[in-house]
């Protein structure tokens, strides 16, 4: 069963918080990264000691850098300062020594000559019982394939040599990996495992700023991964991170998100893994939507919000048996407004104030659905429930709001609700279409894996909007049958309305909830009769649109007259209309598509145009 295990470099903070932050999220070990050991402030003994408290391996000391091929004086050199790596590393009770290859101007190149060094390397090494691990670096002076690093190896015949695989420097330059399969087993002494977004740039800046975990980007490391398996490789796997959103959040956050990457990722090779393999998760259920969304508020924050709710359709259709909680409903949406003072709900309102406290996920089997989470590193939820009422499985999301999972749609409502009788008849929106969340732009990454780990969603390309006060990156991540999206929203300017809400809501959230309707131009009609008010848009949107688009003049008509937003893929057509911001935190969308698959995202700009011209000026305090 090979070793879970992550370089230090992976993680911020110092060596004594990273080694506690991979030991607390279940990592075997770690690969210490030299600069973390020559800044810390207590030796290598300690550090050994620490590890050992901890229940960590020191699979690796890395890097052992511009080694080979160097001609004298600094080929004696270099064995002097080997022999002192040497030294540090029995202080330190690790046996490896990472070898990347040579960048120097000076290394004279050459296989035989490589080789040669390597090979007394070994000698000294074999004498002290420890290990050198030659790894080609992408971008070395004359080894920067891992097939020439893996042929030096094999000429330099010494068993304390071997070869360091890094899905990285295979992937990113495009190398094949079948060659892989070829190397024994016993001669590779360690696989680095990392992925990367697909980005045109030099591949040392690539991967010095812009690697992240294994399914948080663009290559192709399942097809690595079982190259690896081919082979019987059983030693550890470690992530091995350069990137700057990593180096400057959580420690401990980063290291739950490597965990949870590895184990993601070997289910998706362990049917060709050598055994023994560790336990397999269970499949990942079948999302079916979302089955309701809860609003955490006070009394008077309440009675907005129903105002609100009914303005757009919403009938109030049940009031829990114990508690002051309200169900709202319209066709298959089902919203909850909850001002009791006391549990989750007034803990999460008393921290954020009004807005989305839970969502609950409409899936095939949610016991299935929650070991998935667990076993994935979730934060489990449980809060005491009243006699005869119904216990929902919940963990954690997005900052620090729940996600409850139903497999038995409305059994909720009949257990811990009484109904209030409604007519349905005239019900405009059909169903959730989309739930945006924005969060701090460092921790996008963190939620696609989460939710793509946990749930059956797939990322589409992500997307950078244009928001008067800076850029946004939006991520949407969507189910087989469209009946579940989230789009995740996160921008590096302090100013843009996505930033403006985390600093309001004081964290990430639930910004905005899209509905889904078969005639916008209607309920929208419906919505104004009731008092609705939604967003204005300007004149100048539609003599752009009207010329852009061969709209008979009916249509354009009705979309200016109701201040609709168009946009058209293909065939494809999407509308889409804005409530106000509510309380400044958030706000409805309602939507038709008509063979329509995205999420309006030529019209973005104008939107946050628009609600900037509504939102309170920055720098003043709220009334």
């Amino acid at each position: 069963m090979n070793k879970r295990s992550i370089a230090t470099v992976s993680l911020s903070g110092a060596l004594d918080e990273k080694l506690r932050a991979a030991a607390a999220a279940g990592f075997e070990a770690v690969e210490i990264f030299e600069n973390d050991l020559l800044s810390f402030g207590a030796g290598p003994r300690e550090v050994a000691a620490l590890c050992r408290d901890l229940g960590l391996e020191i699979c690796a000391y890395q890097p052992f850098r511009d080694f080979e091929g160097m001609p004298e004086p600094q080929r004696t050199r270099n064995f002097i300062r080997a022999e002192r790596k040497f030294d540090l590393m029995q202080a330190l009770g690790t046996d490896l020594l990472l070898v990347c290859s040579s960048v120097s101007p000076a290394s004279l190149g050459g296989i035989d000559r490589t080789a040669d060094d390597l090979r007394e390397l070994g000698e000294r090494a074999a004498a002290r019982g420890l290990r050198v691990g030659y790894e080609a670096l992408a971008w070395g002076r004359h080894v920067s394939d891992y097939r020439d690093a893996w042929e030096i190896v094999r000429r330099a015949d010494h068993p304390a040599i071997g070869v360091i695989l890094d899905s990285f420097h295979a992937l990113a330059p495009a190398f094949p990996t079948r060659s892989i399969r070829a190397i024994p087993a016993d001669k590779i002494f360690l696989v680095q495992l990392a992925d990367a977004p697909r980005l045109e740039l030099d591949i040392l800046s690539w991967s010095r700023h812009f690697r992240c975990f294994p399914g948080q980007g663009d290559l192709p490391v399942a097809d690595f991964m079982e190259a690896i398996a081919a082979t019987g490789y059983a030693g550890a796997l470690s992530l091995e991170i350069f990137n700057d959103q990593f180096r400057a959040g959580s420690s401990a956050r980063t290291a739950i998100d490597g965990l949870r990457s590895l184990i993601l990722l070997e289910e998706q090779v362990a049917a060709k893994w050598p055994k023994p393999a560790r336990q397999t998760l269970a499949p990942k259920a079948r999302s079916r939507g979302t089955g309701f969304v809860e609003f955490a508020v006070n009394e008077t924050k309440a009675a907005e919000l129903a105002e609100l709710f009914g303005q757009i359709g919403f009938r109030k259709t049940g009031k829990h048996r114990s508690k002051a909680v309200e169900r709202w409903s319209q066709g298959k949406v089902e919203l909850v407004i909850n001002c009791e003072a006391g549990g989750f709900a007034h803990s999460h309102y008393v921290t954020h104030g009004p807005g989305v406290c839970a969502i609950a996920l409409d899936v095939e089997d949610a016991a299935r659905t929650m070991a998935h989470a667990e076993a994935l590193k979730a934060r489990t939820f449980y809060q005491p429930v009243g006699p005869g009422e119904l216990e929902i499985p919940a963990i954690h999301g997005v900052g620090g709001s729940l996600l409850y999972f139903l497999d038995t749609a409305g059994k909720n409502w009949d257990t811990d609700f009484d109904a209030i009788a409604s007519d349905a008849s005239g019900d405009r929106l059909r169903a959730v279409d989309h739930i945006s969340q924005s969060m701090p732009y460092d921790e996008m990454l963190s939620w696609h894996l989460f939710y793509t780990g946990i749930l059956d969603l797939k990322r589409l390309p992500q997307q950078e909007i244009a928001d008067p006060r800076g850029l946004v990156q939006s991520q949407a991540l969507i189910n087989t049958d469209r009946s579940l999206r989230f789009v995740l929203n996160g921008s590096a300017a302090n100013r843009t309305l996505s930033s403006r809400f985390i600093s309001e809501f004081f964290g990430s959230g639930v910004q905005h909830i899209a509905f889904i309707c078969d005639d916008i131009f209607a309920a929208v009609a419906d919505m104004r009769r009731r008092g609705a008010g939604f967003l204005d848009i300007p004149d100048n949107y539609y003599d752009d649109i009207e010329a852009k688009y061969d709209l008979t003049a009916e249509t354009m008509a009705a979309l200016r007259a109701n201040r609709i937003l168009y946009d058209r893929e293909g065939d494809g057509e999407f509308f889409q209309i804005y409530t106000h911001i509510f309380d400044e935190r958030f706000f409805f969308e309602i939507v038709e598509r008509r063979n329509y698959r995205g999420f309006g995202a030529a019209n973005a700009a104008i939107r946050l145009a628009a609600q900037e011209r509504e939102v309170r000026p920055l720098g003043l305090p709220r009334i």
